[in-house]
Parts: structure tokens; sequence; C-alpha cells
């Protein structure tokens, strides 16, 4: 994340008291140097637009409030001997770590906001509430009555939202389905009508055929009889005496 640099020739002033004031005087320039290239680099974000400023401000709080607790006290209550021996080395490194860890956290805080579009997400936020507000306004010009808000509606009404879509999906594929099967079911009855139709006119012409045979029958009945009277009259004649 970040590093102190303190070069190897400077180290040994950490144990020598007198050094302190001459290591700090040094590293002076290079601290400011340090201080101006992080409020250059930072300076873009300055000139996010006002939907992103609150969030910074929280950002820039809670950053703040942390760095506060690297502050000269904490830091020369953990290393006491070092703040006894060379405190002015020791304020020098406290404030490095300050400065480097809130540039590096800055840093890290606008490459999410540009990574995640956060800026244009709020302005289309903005953008949705200003539209909303127009509306409003504008309902209640005419006399409309106040939407309810979603999450005063009742269990039902949500629900019944909820499912709205898939049943609207699967009611339509019913349709289509029953479409399908009353349009088989007609062609169906079609088919079993004309059926009926030619079952009833070959049973009509197997009836006109037995009337036909049942007449015919009748004429053969009294032929043969008939032949019959005939031929035992011929059967007599001929056993005559």
């Amino acid at each position: 994340m970040f590093e102190i640099s303190i070069s190897p020739r400077d180290r040994h002033h950490v144990l020598r008291p007198g050094a302190a004031a001459a290591f700090t005087t040094a590293n002076h320039r290079s601290i400011r140097a340090r201080s101006t290239t992080a409020t250059t680099v930072h300076s873009p974000s300055s000139r996010i637009g006002s939907p992103s400023a609150p969030l910074r401000e929280v950002f820039a709080s809670r950053l703040q409030r942390t760095l506060d607790r690297l502050s000269w006290p904490n830091l020369a209550a953990c290393y006491p001997t070092a703040a006894a021996a060379a405190p002015g080395t020791l304020q020098f490194v406290q404030r490095q770590l300050v400065e480097r860890l809130g540039a590096q956290c800055r840093r890290e805080f606008d490459a999410v906001l540009a990574a995640r579009g956060v800026v244009a997400r709020l302005n289309e936020l903005e953008v949705l509430v200003a539209e909303a507000a127009r509306r409003r306004e504008e309902a209640e010009a005419a006399g409309e009555p106040r939407p309810v808000i979603p999450h005063l509606l009742p269990a039902e009404s949500i629900l019944a939202a909820h499912l709205a879509p898939p049943a609207a999906a699967q009611r339509s594929q019913l349709n289509a389905r029953l479409q399908t099967v009353q349009a088989h079911n007609a062609r169906l009855h079609a088919d079993i009508a004309r059926q009926r139709g030619e079952i009833e006119a070959l049973l009509a012409g197997v009836e006109r055929v037995l009337a036909d045979m049942g007449g015919a029958s009748a004429l053969m009945d009294a032929v043969v009889e008939d032949l019959r009277r005939e031929t035992r009259e011929a059967e007599l004649d001929m056993a005559g005496p």
C-alpha cells in the first residue's frame, strides 16, 4: 500500500537525539514536494459533480478520523524509546505515514469511483429524483390522487404484482395451446361428421338391398309354391291307374 522512505544513511539518526533536527530540516523540502504532488493528483477529483459531494465528504471525514488515530501521541506511546531518543525523527515518520496513507486511500477511492461509474450513476439518480418530483408536482396540480408508496402496499397487491408477469406469460401459452386443441377438435368433429354421413348412406343402401331381397323372396315363395303344386300333380298323373 505505502512505504516510509528513510535512507540507510539517515537510519542511525533514530537513535541519536542530536541529529533529529538536521534530519527533519533535510527532508522538509521532500515532504513539501510530496504534499504538492498529492494535491495535484487529487485535484481532478474535486471537480466531480455535486451528486457525489456528500459521498466524498463522508469519505473525507472517515479517512480523517482514521488518520487522527495515527497522531503523534499515539505513535509515541507505541515507540517510547524512539520518541524519547529522537522525537523529531519519529515525528517526521508519523507525518510521512499519515501523508502516504491518506494519499493512497484517496487514490484508491478515486479509482473505485471511476471503475464503478459512481458519478454517472449518481447523476442518473439525481435526474430520476428530479423527474419524480416534477411528475408529483404536476399530478398535485392536476388534482390527481397521490400514488401509494410501494412499501405501503398490502401483501396481496405485492404478490399479485410479482406474479402478474409470469401469469400473463403462462396465460398466453395456455391460450395458444387451447386454440390449437380447439382447431384440432374442430377438424376431428368434421371428420366424424363426414364419416357418420358415409355410414348413414351405407346403412340406407343396405336397407334398400334388404328390402329388395325381401320382395324377391316373397315372389320366390309364390313361384316355389306353384312349382310344388305342379310337381305333385305331375307325380299323381304319372302314377295313374
